[in-house]
């Protein structure tokens, strides 16, 4: 028999209430252990919580029970809404663990039982796990489509239109002496493979906003030692995240400050002053912030009146930084009735900004706003959010565009790439070969869900 399993499914304690959540075969008799009586499914009921060995009472609280298969894990499960308290909460996980074939759920243990029995699919797995991850409004409403199911469902879609193209090549070559199988079936199944090879190639196209999404924009604040860039930071980060003093070369390492701007995620990320340096740990220092700015959406380059210029020699950056990489220059103790310069097109060259007062850095923070809104344009539509779904959707059109251009190959064969990619989409939900992934999805889903 499966082990029933247990855990604390809320919040750290104390607390006013806390949720210790049961799930297996055994719930329904540890639900009357306990209580006396099974609640009627799906009905909170205040009931006395007594320990069935000691015929002590434990405590007294709501209790729920859900039968299976109507539950989220998809077998029976009983709640216990009970104080608290760290006693109260280490003594009813201590009496649960009394029963026979009982322990305690492991990480994202309850949501692994939801995946195994058909509740959930991967993505859903995966959008649950980053639900509980959110920051920000925008990551939420993401997450919940995704853990809803929205983005499954555009995978399986593709993935049986991908079935169905096979069982019309096999029906054309298999029956094709059979007057009631039209012919040049596989005609219109070419058709419909390269339709189809262009939705998925416009969605992972799009999906390049749910990855950033998701993990947030890398913004690098660079400059050379005492450019402002410091000072910068705590103002923005409203607190002193950061040493400043007039001695070059503070900052050693990269600091961050995670920002929420109107529901966009976006790190801010501090770093050590570019310059020619003897010292062993600020050179180590200059190397990071180099790294990162390879990896970044986006480059604040700090500067002083009369102070180095993102190219000048001396900064060495030129030949460092990706072309793609757009930079900004933040003039530092700058006028504040200065407006920001900009191009031909609109877009923002340079902004002045000071630490001095809250509307010193307003129009640094609008602009950021506004990059992060063109940037992170993901609409209602289900997107791609891991570099998991992006490998697996690649490789889905490989098999498409192979089994589209072989037009020299037998059909069979063709058919046989039409599998790959119907394969690479049942990856991604879950449904083919998936079980090396879980352990590290599961892991990251706290325990008690």
């Amino acid at each position: 028999m499966e082990s029933t399993i247990y855990a604390l499914s809320s919040g750290a304690v104390p607390s006013g209430v806390a949720v210790i959540r049961v799930s297996g075969p055994l719930t329904r008799d540890i639900v009357k252990a306990l209580c006396g009586q099974v609640p009627a499914e799906r009905k909170a009921v205040l009931s006395r919580i007594t320990d069935p060995e000691r015929k002590e009472l434990l405590d007294e609280g709501l209790v729920l029970f859900f039968e299976g298969p109507r539950s989220f894990t998809g077998e029976d499960v009983a709640e216990f809404h009970c104080h608290g308290g760290r006693a109260v909460v280490a003594r009813l996980l201590e009496v649960l663990g009394t029963f026979e074939n009982t322990r305690p759920a492991e990480p994202g243990e309850f949501t692994r039982r939801a995946f195994d029995r058909g509740r959930m699919d991967l993505t859903a797995v995966e959008g649950l796990a980053d639900l509980i991850a959110a920051e920000t409004e925008i990551q939420r409403k993401q997450a919940v489509r995704q853990m809803g199911g929205a983005l499954g469902k555009v995978y399986e879609d593709w993935r049986r239109r991908l079935i169905h193209m096979r069982a019309m090549i096999e029906a054309d070559f298999d029956f094709a002496d059979e007057e009631d199988v039209p012919g040049s079936v596989a005609d219109e199944v070419w058709s419909e493979a390269r339709a189809l090879r262009g939705e998925i190639s416009a969605h992972l196209e799009r999906s390049r906003s749910g990855e950033r999404l998701r993990s947030g924009l890398q913004v690098v604040l660079m400059g050379a030692p005492n450019a402002g860039k410091s000072s910068l930071l705590n103002a923005i980060a409203g607190r002193d995240v950061a040493i400043v003093t007039e001695e070059a070369g503070t900052t050693r390492d990269v600091i961050e400050v995670h920002l929420d701007l109107n529901g966009y995620p976006l790190t801010l990320v501090d770093t050590a002053g570019i310059r020619d340096t003897e010292g062993r740990i600020e050179k180590e220092g200059i190397r990071r912030a180099k790294a990162r700015a390879q990896e970044c959406d986006l480059i604040l380059w700090a500067m002083e009146p009369g102070g180095v210029a993102i190219d000048d020699p001396i900064s060495g950056l030129t030949a460092d930084l990706r072309r793609d990489v757009p930079h900004w220059v933040i003039l530092t103790k700058a006028d504040l009735e200065t407006h920001p310069k900009q191009d031909s097109s609109g877009t923002i060259k340079e902004i002045p900004c000071s630490d001095k007062n809250e509307a010193g850095t307003r129009v640094l923070f609008e602009a950021l706003t506004h990059f992060a809104e063109e940037t992170i344009s993901v609409g209602e539509a289900p997107l791609a959010t891991r570099e998991r779904h992006r490998a697996y959707l690649s490789e889905c059109l490989k098999g498409l565009a192979s089994a589209i251009g072989s037009t020299h190959l037998p059909t069979e064969l063709r058919a046989e790439d039409l599998r790959r990619a119907a394969d690479a989409l049942g990856r991604i939900t879950g449904r083919i070969d998936v079980e090396d992934l879980l352990d590290v999805i599961y892991r990251d889903i706290c325990i008690g869900k």
